[in-house]
């Protein structure tokens, strides 16, 4: 059954999302860094299920019960009871967060104790594909290890079983703040590690983003375990994260070993088409990348000859254009944005995005307004049509 896990953007969400990959293979690992994205991100998945014939499991970790969740729960087991019997679709949904059983009380869902644990919380959705559980008194990332048997396809890889449970250890201390567990230090140092790690190399939306992070989270907590304190493991960092980048760049035609890390990233990522969406006018538009990528992919895709101009949408709303061709100013213009002729910015009319797809359905009307109304027309149909 396919998997699409959809997860929290901090160091307990891809805990959870490093676990998951252990047991599993997930198709797709979607991150929400803001609950006010959660909405719009369910909503596009419930979307993508309704069309989809064949039977599919969502996991959701560590993101807040809201109200706009609890709709997508109660939409969910609708669409199931429309589905084929035998091939409904399967939502898991493993949360810690106490705000959550207050906002599932007000919208008439009482919890249901477990009785060998009385922090632990299921909610009845009337559906039994649907399984919501809440444990005030664990991490996310534990909450995976612990009820890995409702998604685990396979069992994790034995050499590194005792560095997945020092990770659920340190992750379930750092993320509930218990200062006095002595695995709270290994915690605290893993969660800089992330923060310095998480957007600087491998972006979100490159097919290597996850199993980056969540090797660098193991290699790291195996040097913990090894005994090293969290100052020899900042320390250890580069090294640790050169290593991966050495064998994700193996196969790189082109690869320069002399160039800095975030330099031989950068050309790999230049030739990504997960990362960019390709405008009607040529422009390719990224969204999310760190602002010190996109500086330097940007470059390197247009010294390439592969596009004229590029823009760079944040999750905040701003919009980042770089051009070869003094273009860049005429599309910040656009969106109440001003600077130089190759690098301007602007701002989204909407205020913010949540996604690449929400990103392109923002930039592409306003960017290339005649073009995109022509490939709309029923007559850009006809004009392609070779019956």
């Amino acid at each position: 059954m396919r998997l699409t896990q959809i997860t929290h953007h901090d160091l307990d969400g891809y805990g959870a999302a490093t676990l998951v990959a252990a047991y599993a293979e997930p198709a797709r690992i979607v991150h929400v860094p803001r609950y006010g994205d959660v909405g719009p991100v369910v909503d596009d998945e419930l979307k993508r299920l309704g069309k989809t014939k064949a039977a599919e499991m969502v996991l959701i970790t560590d993101l807040g019960i809201e109200e706009p969740t609890i709709a997508f729960l109660r939409r969910f087991a609708a669409m199931n009871r429309k589905r084929d019997p035998e091939a409904p679709h399967r939502l898991v949904v493993l949360d810690h967060h106490t705000s959550s059983i207050d906002q599932m009380r007000r919208q008439g869902l009482e919890p249901k104790a477990e009785a060998d644990n009385p922090r632990l919380s299921r909610f009845d959705l009337g559906d039994p594909s649907v399984t919501v559980l809440v444990d005030e008194a664990s991490s996310a990332t534990k909450m995976v290890q612990t009820h890995r048997a409702l998604f685990a396809t396979r069992e994790a890889d034995p050499a590194r079983a005792e560095d997945l449970a020092l990770l659920v250890a340190s992750v379930d201390a750092l993320d509930l703040w218990r200062k006095d567990d002595p695995h709270f230090p290994g915690g605290f140092a893993l969660d800089e590690i992330f923060w310095d790690n998480v957007g600087t190399l491998v972006p979100v939306g490159h097919p290597a983003h996850d199993p980056f992070v969540a090797r660098l989270l193991i290699e790291a907590t195996a040097r913990l375990r090894a005994g090293a304190t969290p100052a020899e493991l900042e320390r250890a960092v580069p090294a640790i994260r050169g290593a991966i980048v050495d064998e994700l760049m193996r196969d790189e035609p082109g690869d320069d070993a002399s160039l800095t890390t975030r330099q031989r990233m950068a050309r790999a990522l230049a030739r990504s088409d997960a990362l960019f969406h390709a405008l009607p006018d040529g422009t390719l538009l990224s969204f999310a990348l760190d602002a010190g990528t996109f500086q330097r992919v940007s470059d390197l895709v247009m010294a390439s000859g592969r596009a004229k101009r590029l823009v760079n949408v944040q999750r905040a709303g701003t919009l980042s254009f770089r051009s070869i061709d003094g273009t860049a100013l005429d599309g910040a213009r656009l969106f109440r944005g001003g600077g130089h002729q190759d690098a301007a910015g602007g701002k989204l009319p909407s205020g913010t995005a949540f996604s690449l797809a929400d990103a392109v359905a923002q930039v592409e009307p306003v960017l290339t307004p005649q073009k995109s109304a022509a490939a709309d027309s029923p007559f850009a149909a006809l004009k392609n049509w070779k019956g």
